[in-house]
Order: C-alpha cells, then structure tokens, then sequence
C-alpha cells in the first residue's frame, strides 16, 4: 500500500511544491512549480507561466521541492 503525505499547506505560499492530484478519468497527474494559494482551489504556477488550478479536496499527495536548477 502507498502512503501519501501532504506536508504543504496554506500557509506556504512562494514555495516550489510537487502536488500529485485525483484525475476525473481515473489515475493521478502531477503538478511541479510555485505555490501561488492553497484555498478550495490550489494554484501553482509552472515554470513555463502556466497556473494550473486545482481543486483541493482532489490532492493526494504535495511537498516541497527544492529551487530549479539554473538554466545556463
């Protein structure tokens, strides 16, 4: 059995996460970038200026991530 932890939250707001989320069809989808707000809707902007929004109680899975390598 796989155990999921979510030691992200409201309250970490700027910090890079990797948030692994319930998909409607079934299965689980990652998302990886900052954490713009943790409320009924979780919204993370990605690296490339994309928000994703995605809704709460659909989160099985965050934590912090380390900042992005530098691009050269």
């Amino acid at each position: 059995m796989v155990r999921y932890t979510r030691d992200v939250g409201p309250g970490d707001s700027g910090v890079r996460v990797s948030l692994r989320r319930a998909l409607p069809e079934g299965g689980y989808g990652d998302v990886l970038g900052q954490l713009l707000s943790w409320t009924e809707v979780v919204r993370i902007e990605r690296r490339d200026g994309v928000v994703v929004e995605v809704p709460s109680e659909t989160v099985v899975a965050a934590k912090r991530v380390p900042p992005a390598p530098e691009r050269r």
